[in-house]
């Protein structure tokens, strides 16, 4: 078996602000898996290294690819083992060997959804900027037919952010649309428990991250105490291990927890997660995070298989200038997958 790996920069349409900044663009890997007596029959997956938030964002990451380059087999039969660390490349290689393995056309995991058959309930994502440029994202989210809004907040001034949640209620009741909210860690505990009071006056379903992660301790005042439920996202990041996954939730005791596969180590991990949550009584669900369409396919796919009834975070493949075509597509509040589309090269 042979590999190949190459960068791909991925070029926003619009500035996409975050409580950590304002992204134009953001570099992605394809991973290629291969037999060198036959090239032209390969199997793909994304490496989605999220600067500034993966755990393998570290110095030695482009040393490790150059490693599994140089070593295909030692790699592909010990990823869960060898690349613990590095949980992009094992979402990346994961994909591209259950691709090689089908040979269906980037079919990963048959289902209704992958014939055109059932589609996936999604958030519409909200992304922060000023008053007038999120107000119209919303209208154009609501006029589009969705019925679940994730709301980027924590990078403007929060009454503003309140007043907008404020707006969206007095036209849409909690039966008709449901508001979730994602701080990005931009809470700390002086303001944390008030800003999520006034949160919770607008029947919020659930905010993601509130206060950075590594404060377990206060992070279990907030899910036990407050009035709103948190979910959590980067807190999940660098937790590998199964035993230390479960400390975690027993610690922390969340309502929520949110799966992003590409950051937390492929499906093994997140099946792993799932198995965890559902045990202990924690609600979940899975999210993109800034992939190509060759990542998000690969993650929705799984999800849909996972038979959950939940909005899900994978409408992200519209974000971008060059993205690679793909069959995704998305109508009114569900991500589907439309054979006839094909794809485009990578």
């Amino acid at each position: 078996m042979k590999i190949t790996i190459k960068k791909h920069r991925l070029i926003f349409k619009q500035a996409a602000g975050t409580s950590r900044g304002v992204l134009l663009s953001k570099d992605t890997w394809f991973i290629k898996v291969f037999d060198a007596e036959n090239p032209l029959d390969f199997g793909i997956g994304e490496i989605n290294m999220f600067k500034g938030l993966s755990y393998d964002d570290r110095p030695d990451f482009y040393s490790k690819l150059n490693e599994i380059i140089k070593s295909p087999e030692h790699y592909i039969l010990n990823m869960h083992k060898e690349l613990i660390e590095y949980p992009s490349i094992i979402f990346g290689l994961e994909t591209a060997l259950l691709d090689y393995k089908r040979k269906q056309n980037k079919i990963l995991f048959p289902s209704k959804f992958t014939e055109f058959k059932a589609g996936i309930p999604i958030n519409g994502l909200i992304w922060m900027g000023n008053q007038t440029f999120m107000k119209q994202q919303i209208k154009q989210k609501l006029d589009s037919g969705f019925r679940c809004l994730k709301m980027k907040i924590g990078a403007i001034d929060f009454e503003t952010e309140l007043n907008i949640l404020k707006k969206i209620r007095e036209e849409y009741q909690i039966n008709d649309l449901e508001i979730r909210v994602d701080a990005n860690g931009a809470f700390n505990k002086t303001d944390a428990f008030i800003k999520l009071d006034q949160l919770s006056f607008f029947q919020i379903h659930s905010i993601e991250q509130p206060i950075k992660p590594g404060d377990w301790d206060f992070m279990h005042e907030l899910s036990t105490k407050s009035s709103l439920s948190i979910a959590l996202d980067e807190e999940l990041i660098g937790i590998h291990h199964l035993h230390k996954k479960e400390l975690l939730l027993n610690t922390i005791k969340p309502q929520y927890i949110i799966l992003k596969p590409a950051l937390i180590g492929g499906f093994k991990a997140t099946q792993e997660w799932i198995n965890l949550a559902i045990n202990k009584g924690i609600g979940w669900w899975i999210t993109s995070a800034l992939e190509s369409n060759i990542g998000l396919n690969a993650i929705a796919q799984y999800t849909y298989q996972l038979k959950t009834d939940m909005y899900h975070g994978l409408g992200t493949g519209q974000l971008f200038s060059n993205n690679i075509d793909s069959p995704l597509i998305i109508k009114h509040d569900k991500l589907y997958y439309q054979a006839l589309k094909g794809w485009g090269k990578c």
